[in-house]
């Protein structure tokens, strides 16, 4: 028969597997099969041999797989700032009875590790009073306690009464005001507070929730919870907030699950290991690359060197788009010059080839003068016509999506009322259109992030771009 000492030591395994996972000890088993070797660990992969995780495998599993299944099999839970506190409240109470300590300090004790109670549990009873000097939780007075009838302040050196004096678990006496001062002051600098010191620079004695629940102004209170609230989620490795703007859920994820999406109670879809939009099967370090790629100056940079040539004066870069190849810079330089040669227009006129032409480029073009200038040119406008082909349909699908998620929202609040009332069908009986219309939407969300896929996959791969493109087709 099982004694409960070894469920709790099973369950704090359980929690330390947990923890190798949200550590990223356990990532790559996550992103790969056994099959697979597990090289760039979801981060995209070597340039040379295109993104790192395998969509095509993961495209032609999700070809026979019912979408409504994968909503079912959630590996996740949506909290609520109640939700939150709920746990919160039950790791507290759980520590403070395994432990025997107040719930005050459970509450430090928890905070110091991320809220990991099999963390707290591994690492007190190794070393009690190592934790307890780490932390700061002190069992016994480090100051001298006296019978006197005036007691002097730490920090304004002013005598007081003992009734106005109030201590930390150390001993050190300060009075309520200096107190409140300090307490005020850290809980407006951040949530540094919830690490709160006792004032004196010599001592390590924490300064717990009943301190300042005691000695804070009521809106220091209430930052000061907070902050504990949103340490829960910040500071714990299995739990995040929503990146939608606005919303103020978490989510708290499985370890071992097969699937980092995730939908929010807001209805916004991300992924959970990058807080990324959800992009799934396409792997976290090729979005990465690709929005990064979206936003960086290079494609200005390729755009300018693919379509413009600089001024030989001045050196301002110059697009022409219509016209003969005399070209005058703008004001100050105002300098002429050929389009095609970059020669002082001065020396160009009906024997050199008039407006539209230059003998004097050509022949030297024969000998190779602009080769390499040409060279590079061609290369930046194929790679930005190439960006430009995957951009456009990517930005496409996404724009499609968010029509279907509009039609879907006026689908149900109005129409779907409408077309059971003439069909004379209850509205839960046709729940079969918003299943419909969600598979549009998700069949647009995995288009949208196949051309960023696609973006990266090597030219030389020509069976796997086959198979990718009739993957996609599909």
């Amino acid at each position: 028969m099982e004694s409960d000492e070894d469920k709790m030591v099973d369950a704090n395994d359980v929690e330390s597997v947990d923890d190798d996972f949200y550590s990223g000890e356990l990532e790559d088993d996550y992103y790969y099969s056994d099959g697979d070797d597990g090289g760039g660990g979801g981060g995209g992969g070597d340039d040379e041999d295109g993104p790192g995780y395998d969509f095509m495998a993961e495209a032609a599993d999700d070809l026979v797989e019912d979408s409504l299944y994968w909503r079912q099999q959630q590996s996740y839970s949506v909290l609520k700032e109640d939700d939150i506190k709920q746990r919160q409240d039950d790791a507290v109470a759980r520590v403070s009875t395994v432990l025997s300590i107040s719930k005050v300090d459970a509450t430090t004790l928890l905070r110091h590790y991320n809220w990991s109670i099999s963390k707290v549990h591994d690492e007190w009873f190794a070393d009690e009073d190592g934790v307890r000097n780490t932390v700061g939780l002190l069992d016994r007075p480090v100051a001298p306690i006296s019978d006197v009838r005036e007691l002097t302040c730490g920090i304004c050196f002013e005598f007081f009464p003992p009734s106005r004096i109030v201590s930390a678990a150390c001993g050190h006496p300060f009075c309520n005001s200096c107190w409140s001062g300090y307490i005020n002051a850290s809980v407006n600098d951040g949530p540094g507070c919830l690490a709160l010191r006792c004032p004196d620079p010599s001592c390590r004695a924490a300064v717990g929730l009943d301190m300042v629940n005691m000695l804070a102004s009521d809106e220091e209170k209430e930052k000061y919870a907070r902050y504990l609230l949103r340490s829960y989620v910040e500071d714990n490795r299995k739990t995040k907030w929503c990146p939608a703007p606005g919303c103020e859920c978490a989510v708290d994820f499985a370890a071992g699950a097969g699937n980092f999406d995730v939908s929010c109670l807001c209805s916004y879809s991300f992924c959970w290991s990058c807080t990324e939009e959800a992009h799934r099967p396409v792997d976290c370090g090729t979005v990465s690359k690709w929005i990064l790629k979206n936003s960086a100056e290079s494609e200005n940079m390729n755009w300018i060197l693919a379509n413009s040539k600089p001024c030989p004066k001045c050196k301002r870069p110059i697009e022409k788009n219509q016209g003969c190849m005399h070209i005058t810079c703008t004001p100050p330089c105002k300098f002429e010059f050929c389009w095609l040669c970059l020669g002082s227009w001065s020396e160009h006129g009906e024997r050199t080839g008039g407006f539209y032409a230059c003998n004097r480029y050509e022949a030297a073009k024969q000998e190779g003068a602009y080769d390499e200038a040409e060279k590079r040119r061609e290369m930046a406008k194929n790679s930005l016509e190439r960006y430009t082909h995957y951009y456009e349909r990517w930005a496409s699908n996404q724009t499609s999506r968010q029509k279907a998620l509009a039609d879907l929202q006026q689908m149900q609040n109005v129409h779907l009322a409408k077309l059971s009332d003439i069909h004379c069908t209850p509205e839960s009986q046709l729940k079969f259109i918003t299943d419909a219309w969600l598979q549009i939407v998700e069949c647009r969300r995995v288009l949208k992030w196949t051309y960023a896929y696609g973006f990266y996959l090597p030219d030389h791969e020509q069976g796997k771009r086959q198979f990718f493109e009739y993957l996609q087709g599909m």
